[in-house]
């Protein structure tokens, strides 16, 4: 049957390193296939330009929407979209503006609860190696963490951007671990820093996780449950993500007068054994 819709949504990812990604790209395509739509994921530079080019190339596939992850979109590009009634929706990421729909995890939430576990472990020396400070995603991060810090009356001892880069993340733990004041906990803004954390405190410096140091990671990926890192992380909650984003950018495929939605979800802090438990918190 011609429908005169091409039952196609754009998917635009700049950032596949992260586990998170690519589990997130198939839990959308298996749901999107299951409503009968089919995803063209294309591949963008985290920049400006590079975005604008790719959703500029969606729109000669006719795409009736179009999902954004790890990548920002410019308010002249959204007006754009809009205009020719292809609706955008962030996934895992958020920004200021009007005409577009974002999901993420209660990003700012979740990092104060980060703090508030450290803290009731007795920590006071803690340092932040933070996401991207480009993204949402790491911002919203460090501000939860460092106002729940600022609020139990402590200073962290560093933070410093790790660009959601395992080698800036590694060079960081380096740098920290040396100081004069080396910090007894650390809060990495995501699991794939988090990971190369863990891997350069004992591999390289000769340190015990969490005996000398506590790490506690962001995001929950599959890796982080392998007994090599068994890192404490704050999940985002991927099912429930990908189902609100599926749900939002039908919606608004089904009703164009729909208005765009800012949805945040809050997940679990999930205690393995990379940071130490405080008393009356349970695994």
């Amino acid at each position: 049957m011609i429908t005169g819709k091409s039952r196609i949504i754009g998917l635009v990812v700049a950032y596949l390193d992260n586990q998170f990604y690519p589990a997130a790209i198939q839990s959308l395509g298996h749901r999107l296939r299951a409503r009968g739509y089919n995803i063209l994921l294309m591949m963008a530079e985290n920049s400006t330009e590079g975005v604008a080019q790719v959703v500029q190339d969606l729109m000669a596939y006719q795409v009736e929407a179009i999902i954004t992850a790890s990548v920002a979109m410019s308010s002249d590009l959204t007006e754009r979209c809009g205009a020719l009634g292809i609706p955008v929706v962030m996934f895992n990421r958020g920004q200021d503006g009007a005409g577009f729909s974002a999901i993420t995890s209660a990003n700012r939430a979740g990092g104060a609860r980060v703090a508030e576990f450290l803290v009731a472990g007795g920590h006071r020396r803690i340092a932040h190696i933070a996401g991207w400070q480009g993204a949402s995603t790491g911002r919203d991060r460090a501000q939860g963490f460092l106002a729940a810090l600022d609020q139990a009356g402590l200073a962290p001892v560093a933070v410093t951007d790790g660009m959601y880069n395992r080698e800036a993340a590694a060079q960081a733990a380096r740098d920290l671990m040396r100081a004069a004041d080396r910090p007894d906990a650390i809060f990495v803004g995501n699991d794939h820093m988090a990971f190369a954390v863990m891997d350069t405190l004992r591999s390289e410096l000769g340190l015990s996780v969490p005996g000398d140091v506590s790490i506690v990671g962001y995001d929950d990926v599959p890796m982080a449950e392998w007994p090599a890192y068994d890192l404490t992380t704050l999940r985002q909650p991927l099912n429930r993500m990908v189902e609100a984003t599926v749900e939002t950018v039908l919606g608004q495929i089904e009703d164009p007068n729909r208005l765009p939605e800012k949805i945040e979800i809050a997940g679990p802090l999930i205690l393995r054994g990379s940071a130490r438990i405080p008393e009356g918190w349970t695994r």
